[in-house]
């Protein structure tokens, strides 16, 4: 089972928040803006949306990219013990 999916990518990538953040919270991926993630929270960060489309195609994302980076992601929230 994934901690995080598509989903969870997506709204990242389409938040309306300039500073959007990805942060895995009681089981849950969230999206906050970064001044919203508290101390408690701050090592539970998986991404930042800025962070990630600099890496991003220019084109757009296909649906077998999206997939790869939610993997990467999940990869990343199970590291840290999520």
């Amino acid at each position: 089972m994934s901690l995080i999916d598509l989903e969870c990518v997506r709204r990242l990538l389409e938040s309306e928040q300039p500073d959007a953040t990805l942060v895995f919270v009681r089981g849950d991926c969230v999206v906050l803006p970064a001044d919203e993630v508290d101390d408690a929270h701050k090592g539970l960060v998986i991404a930042h949306r800025d962070e990630l489309a600099a890496r991003l195609p220019q084109d757009g994302l296909s649906e077998e990219a999206l997939e790869d980076l939610a993997t990467r992601l999940d990869n990343i929230a199970r590291d840290l013990g999520a």
